[in-house]
């Protein structure tokens, strides 16, 4: 497993300039929030996808991919108040793949809780088949730039729209294309209120990302989050993708908390995982 880090815990600072602040770091790749580059993907220029991309190769720090993709100066909320697909949130999902494949991402993540809230129960189930009808189109984007769109359960604080791995296996099920697939958020886990391997175990299929905080949105391993069941039941399922560290406090400074992250992150692999391979390889 590599480790990424969300560019949005570095503030205001330009992305080509966090790509080598991470490389000097430590860090493996870098998880970028459109909107901390533009107030819309649209309103970022081809010269600057391109030098993104290239101080990528430069710095030899991967560009992982896009996520907070929603997150933006217009009205793109997923559904509107039919519970129907709003075309202007599809069209700019698109914009978004395009953008994640010119700077040389491979993921997308689905989070964006606001934007995606369905705005009454009454239109639920009208909201999630316009929902899995409007996926397999984003998913046929993706393929054709070589993207993983991954869907990622959220708690229940956050939004009411896909609140479980449970539900996200299911939308995905019905969804039914090979470019639509999961990510699973620790912070959004601990809302389950279940073991974390077997959370873990469900989405095993599906799972093409993982963002790493703690229960309480921070630094992992400043919580309550079990992160030996958690490394132990990604070893177990052979998950070999980024751990991507995403924070929800900015304090006390952008370096402590990667650091901080970083070296928590390789202390839970090096102990968890080499006690994990023992069991799984049957060595006392």
């Amino acid at each position: 497993m590599k480790i990424s880090i969300c560019n949005e815990v570095f503030a205001d600072r330009d992305a080509t300039e966090i790509l080598l602040q991470v490389k000097r770091l430590g860090y493996d790749g870098i998880e970028i929030a459109p909107f901390t580059i533009a107030s819309n993907v649209e309103k970022i220029s081809m010269e600057k996808r391109r030098e993104i991309r290239r101080k990528s190769v430069e710095s030899g720090i991967e560009v992982v991919g896009t996520h907070w993709v929603l997150v933006c100066d217009r009205n793109v909320n997923l559904f509107n108040n039919l519970g129907e697909v709003n075309r202007e949130a599809v069209k700019y999902l698109t914009k978004v793949i395009e953008f994640t494949s010119d700077i040389g991402g491979r993921i997308v993540v689905f989070g964006s809780p606001k934007q995606r809230n369905i705005p009454s129960k009454e239109v639920f189930e009208q909201a999630w088949a316009s929902a899995v009808s409007a996926f397999r189109e984003i998913g046929d984007s993706a393929d054709k730039e070589n993207i993983t769109f991954c869907i990622e359960p959220l708690s229940k604080d956050q939004t009411n729209f896909i609140n479980s791995v449970t539900e996200a296996v299911k939308f995905i099920a019905e969804v039914r294309h090979e470019n639509i697939r999961l990510i699973l958020d620790v912070r959004s886990m601990c809302d389950e209120k279940r073991p974390f391997k077997d959370i873990i175990k469900e989405g095993e299929t599906n799972l093409k990302h993982f963002h790493a905080n703690d229960c309480n949105g921070y630094i992992p391993g400043s919580g309550s989050a079990d992160y030996k069941e958690i490394i132990q039941g990604l070893l177990e399922i052979d998950y070999s993708g980024y751990l991507s560290v995403e924070v929800f406090d900015f304090k006390p400074d952008p370096e402590t908390i990667a650091v901080k992250s970083l070296d928590n992150l390789k202390r839970f692999l090096s102990e968890y995982g080499s006690f994990a391979f023992k069991i799984v390889s049957g060595i006392s």
